[in-house]
């Protein structure tokens, strides 16, 4: 072992509140290198394995399916020729969150606005509420003749 830190696989849990089991199979199924063990048999992580780990969870919380993790860690392995794959999967990702924050961002000014109107006294009534909507209470549209 190196002078650098180690952790125990329960503080790296704690730090990145993620289940043990879930960074043992990380483990099998090869998004993490095989993990040092101590002489009881016990992983530690080290600072290198959590950047890299933090760089998987990264990944997943963004959405990246599990089979696209195992080949971008496929592809790191590989090195310096797949650089431009490894770039391409990153920068396709971004865009696909690019577009959720959008998409999350119209929700929010949305129901900024909704409750704007609560705050406001404009909503009311239910009939008010609909009347937003061009709809009247009995559930059918308003004709604009």
């Amino acid at each position: 072992m190196s002078d650098s830190k180690t952790y125990t696989i329960s503080q790296v849990a704690e730090i990145y509140k993620i289940n043990p089991t879930t960074l043992r199979y990380y483990e099998r199924i090869g998004l993490l290198p095989p993990i040092p063990r101590q002489p009881n048999g016990n992983r530690y992580f080290t600072d290198d394995l959590n950047k890299w780990l933090e760089m998987i969870i990264c990944l997943r919380h963004s959405g990246v399916p599990i089979e696209a993790l195992i080949e971008y860690s496929q592809m790191v392995l590989e090195g310096e020729a797949t650089l431009a794959a490894r770039e391409k999967l990153l920068r396709q990702q971004r865009d696909l969150l690019l577009e959720k924050q959008a998409n999350l961002q119209r929700s929010i000014d949305r129901l900024d606005h909704k409750i704007g109107l609560y705050e406001s006294g404009a909503i009311a009534k239910e009939e008010s509420y609909y009347r937003e909507y061009g709809i009247d209470t009995d559930g059918k549209e308003k004709s604009n003749d």
